[in-house]
């Protein structure tokens, strides 16, 4: 009979580097690639002071579009996973049931989500007082961005899961940061795209209005129609919507913060490049973590008790020890990209600091409320595919906004005083 493994408190480094070194090593491959993804998706973003000027109240909504994408399809990765794993679909773009339904409950959600999205970044703008554009610029940006990732993602996030299984690569450390990756590498050229779009709409008279108009009845009709078309279907858009909710409110909340320090964002091109790295590093280090804690409790590697210990320890560990690399390392693409567009940064030594301080603060915090999230869920019965991950990504991009800005204001006012 196997036993389960006792984990020694007193284990030396060189022996945990052993014992987990497959891990750390399909982990930080994906988390590199992770942020290649993001730095494209920072240099955009740094790239795009003249369309957060131009449609005010822009930079509300990208973070819970980056992170919706991220949410959705994270989950949608997570379900074909474990659909491999038990043998209800192979690894091949075939017609099935299983996957069809997948693909038509994430394609709903995304849509839903992003009409949600839009609405929830105008009312934040209202209750703030920031400059904001019209709600139907507001729900159009967000819903074409919206199509124009699902277009991507889709067949993309299919491609991952089926190579990952294919592979025999451990879903846990890769899959879900990589298609984190593709969904912050293509959202915001997304967004891009759909401004571009609204303008040629704005050109004729009532043509944007004229959209909305259809486009809004279609949206509702779709989430209604996948909800009934099956029974597998009704459980994904039942359980995952009231999070995928959550999850929206808390990533225009990170977009609220970052709106709020917008003037000095605009000044520091670099700290504007910076934010999705930051943000897309924190929610690949916490989605591996949900992941491995979710499947070591039901594996029974991993008890749900109050105080971690033993298998959970040595997750923090191997969290902690990832984030100990990369957090300066996405400083320095930060200020190498800014070198290499010839914009002026704040320094490799500044933008090191501020990206390692934010991480080592907002890293400790993280793994215990992701350790606290991932018991509570498994002792209410959720299916951690459809909760777990988009929880924890989310609150961590709202904290980690909120973090990095608070580092950023005080090491630059401190710098330049």
């Amino acid at each position: 009979m196997k036993q389960k493994m006792i984990r020694h408190p007193y284990s030396t480094f060189s022996s945990f580097l052993k014992e987990h070194n497959n891990i750390l090593k399909e982990s930080l491959i994906a988390l590199l690639i992770c942020a290649c993804g993001d730095l494209v998706a920072g240099i955009v973003l740094g790239r795009m002071d003249i369309f957060l000027e131009t449609f005010p109240g822009l930079l509300v909504i990208i973070p819970g579009a980056i992170g919706m994408r991220g949410n959705i399809f994270g989950s949608f990765a997570s379900r074909l996973s474990t659909a491999l794993h038990i043998g209800i679909i192979d690894p091949k773009f075939n017609r099935s049931e299983e996957l069809i339904n997948n693909i038509f409950s994430s394609f709903v959600l995304t849509l839903f989500l992003s009409l949600f999205l839009a609405i929830i970044a105008k009312v934040i703008c209202v209750i703030f007082g920031f400059p904001s554009m019209d709600i139907v610029d507001f729900i159009l940006i967000s819903l074409i961005a919206g199509v124009i990732s699902i277009v991507i993602m889709l067949p993309v996030t299919m491609f991952i899961s089926f190579r990952s299984f294919e592979r025999g690569w451990d879903p846990d450390n890769v899959t879900t940061p990589l298609v984190a990756a593709v969904g912050d590498l293509f959202t915001l050229p997304a967004i891009v795209v759909a401004l571009f779009i609204i303008s040629a709409l704005k050109s004729v008279v009532y043509l944007e209005l004229i959209v909305f108009i259809i486009v809004i009845p279609l949206v509702l009709f779709s989430f209604v129609y996948c909800y009934n078309y099956s029974e597998e279907n009704k459980v994904i858009i039942k359980q995952s919507t009231p999070v995928l909710l959550v999850c929206s409110v808390l990533g225009v909340s990170a977009g609220g913060i970052l709106n709020s320090s917008l003037e000095t964002l605009l000044t520091n091109p670099t700290l504007l490049t910076l934010v999705p790295l930051f943000s897309g590093e924190s929610g690949g280090l916490v989605s591996i973590l949900s992941a491995r804690l979710s499947s070591g409790i039901h594996s029974g590697l991993i008890e749900p008790l109050k105080r971690p210990e033993g298998e959970s320890v040595h997750n923090f560990a191997i969290i902690l020890l990832l984030a100990l690399i990369m957090y300066p390392f996405i400083g320095i693409l930060a200020e190498s990209s800014s070198v290499f567009l010839n914009i002026v940064g704040i320094g490799f030594d500044k933008i090191i600091l501020i990206s390692s301080i934010a991480g080592f603060i907002l890293i400790p915090i993280m793994l215990i409320l992701v350790y606290y999230i991932s018991i509570v869920s498994y002792d209410n019965g959720y299916d951690p595919d459809n909760i777990l991950i988009p929880i924890s990504t989310s609150i961590t991009d709202a904290i980690s906004s909120l973090i990095l800005i608070s580092v950023s204001l005080i090491i630059t006012a401190v710098i330049f005083i």
